[in-house]
This record gives structure tokens, C-alpha cells and sequence, in this order.
């Protein structure tokens, strides 16, 4: 899972960043608006967190403009808290709205929903064949066993789940395990994949030569 902070507050950048990075998101982190801008135009992101009092451009229109290039799940942090500003954020192609200051694991819960509404889901729990997960608590069964996983392990798995039996790209699962600075060896998905094979089963994560990687729904 790879978020998209564009908040020019370093305290509270900071620590919404922690607190993502806790919960097994890659981060990328800009206080400009026109930075955001051109990171999404060549990056792939799960969702964005947008502050609408940003230094250089009005957020409202960064808004705009990240709507014109994606439609990952955008959520807007303000401090505006008039009526009409929270009415026109969403008019604009924000899925939720946020008024500072907030409670980070409201905010991390509304970041969930805001994800699985894009995907069609209603339920916090994911569960494919032998595989459940429980993406509030960061919990991960199989076979009606709890599995530990790291925090790139679980991301990869809980994106793989996001989309079963749809084979996923290497350099896609890589994009999205690893943020901007992040130091990335060659083979790092491999190490990853191979460690869930190990931790929960090997026929569950099926590598398709040449393309990448998907994850059998059926699998028990």
C-alpha cells in the first residue's frame, strides 16, 4: 500500500507519516502542491491525503488536477471547517473529509473505508479460500491459524488479496512496497514472496514466468 501526503505542517506530516508507515503503508510525503502534482502523474498510488492550505497552490485546485490524472481515493485534512468549503471538496472528487485536529486512528480507519469502496467492498475482513484478513487489526489467518507477517510482507499480501487470481507486475508490487528514498534491492519482491510462501503456503502465491505474481482465490 503506497500513500500520497501532501501536507506542509512538518510536525504533522511527520506524524502521519509514522503513523503510516506503522500500519504497513509506503510513504511519499510533499509539501507542495505541484510536487504531488508530478509525482502522480509517474507513480502508482493506493490513496492520497490531501491538505487544502498549501503553500504554493490553493488545495481545491490540486484537487482538480490530481483528479484529472487518477482516480485513487483521495482524502482531504483541512482546518476549513465551513459548510460550503467541506461541500465544494467533495464536489471536486474527494471521497472524505477530514477537519484537523483529528484523531489518527480515525483517520487511518477512514483511509480503510475509502480504499474498499473503491474496490467494492463493504467488510474490514478479506477472506480468499484458507486466507483471512482483517485489515483493522492487521491480522492475517490461515487455515483458521494466525500468521505473523512484517510490515512489507503483509503490504504485499494484502495487495495481492486485493486483487485475486489478476497477476500483478514486479515492478508494481515493488512501486507500491517502496516510497521515494526508500533503498530497493534488485530482488527484494522475490525475498518477500518467498518468505510468505514459507509462513503460510507455497501454492497460495502463484509465480507467472516472465510477468509477475498472483495470489489463487481458490487456494486451501
Amino acid at each position: 500500500m503506497r500513500a500520497l501526503l501532501i501536507e506542509d505542517d512538518p510536525l504533522l506530516g511527520d506524524g502521519i507519516k509514522t503513523a503510516l508507515e506503522r500500519e504497513s503503508y509506503a510513504v511519499d510525503w510533499f509539501m507542495l502542491g505541484r510536487e504531488a502534482i508530478s509525482a502522480i502523474g509517474s507513480e502508482s498510488f493506493s490513496v492520497i491525503i490531501l491538505d487544502l492550505g498549501l503553500p504554493d497552490m490553493d488545495g481545491i485546485q490540486v484537487l482538480h488536477l490530481l483528479r484529472q490524472q487518477s482516480t485513487v481515493p483521495i482524502l482531504i485534512l483541512t482546518a476549513r471547517d465551513a459548510m460550503e468549503d467541506r461541500i465544494g471538496g467533495l464536489d471536486a472528487g474527494a471521497d472524505d473529509y477530514v477537519l484537523k485536529p483529528f484523531n489518527l486512528q480515525e483517520l487511518l480507519a477512514r483511509l480503510r473505508v475509502v480504499m474498499r469502496r473503491a474496490e467494492g467492498r463493504a467488510s474490514q475482513l478479506l477472506t480468499l479460500g484458507a486466507l483471512s484478513i482483517d485489515e483493522a487489526r492487521h491480522a492475517v489467518s490461515w487455515r483458521g491459524k494466525d500468521v505473523k507477517l512484517g510490515r512489507r510482507e503483509y503490504a504485499l499480501l494484502l495487495e495481492l488479496a486485493r486483487h485475486p487470481d489478476r497477476v500483478l507486475s514486479r515492478p508494481r508490487l515493488e512501486n507500491l512496497l517502496y516510497g521515494w528514498g526508500d533503498e530497493v534491492e534488485s530482488n527484494a519482491v522475490e525475498v518477500h514472496i518467498h518468505h510468505l510462501r514459507k509462513k503460510l503456503e507455497k501454492h497460495l502465491i502463484i509465480n507467472v514466468r516472465g510477468i509477475g505474481y498472483r495470489l489463487d482465490s481458490q487456494a486451501q
